[in-house]
């Protein structure tokens, strides 16, 4: 890190560090009720968390999903006009051997 991120880190941490317990000494609840709320905010906010985690999974798996399926559609199609030119290949060849023949059954 940069010396200029490193010191605003620090300012940064520390104005957390210094408002927590600010706001710790002036709070209006005994110290057993401010350590409760705290930690249902942080059960709470863990639980929003642990849910936001999961509808990004599955976001993510149902986009894997619909990329796996066009690409299966897109490799089928591939493969069958890929079928199609093999074929028009096989039967221009099979013509152009036939009129060889031809030309070498006159000689």
């Amino acid at each position: 890190m940069s010396n200029h991120t490193t010191d605003t880190l620090i300012a940064l941490l520390s104005g957390v560090a210094i408002g927590v317990g600010v706001g710790v000494l002036f709070a209006p609840d005994k110290g057993s009720e401010t350590r409760k709320k705290i930690k249902d905010k942080f059960d709470k906010g863990k639980e929003d968390l642990s849910d936001k985690y999961e509808d990004l999974i599955a976001m993510l798996k149902e986009k894997v999903n619909q990329t796996e399926s066009r690409f299966d559609e897109s490799l089928d199609k591939l493969v069958s006009e890929g079928k199609d030119k093999t074929e028009d290949v096989i039967e221009i060849l099979e013509a152009k051997l036939a009129a060889l023949k031809k030309e070498v059954a006159k000689k």
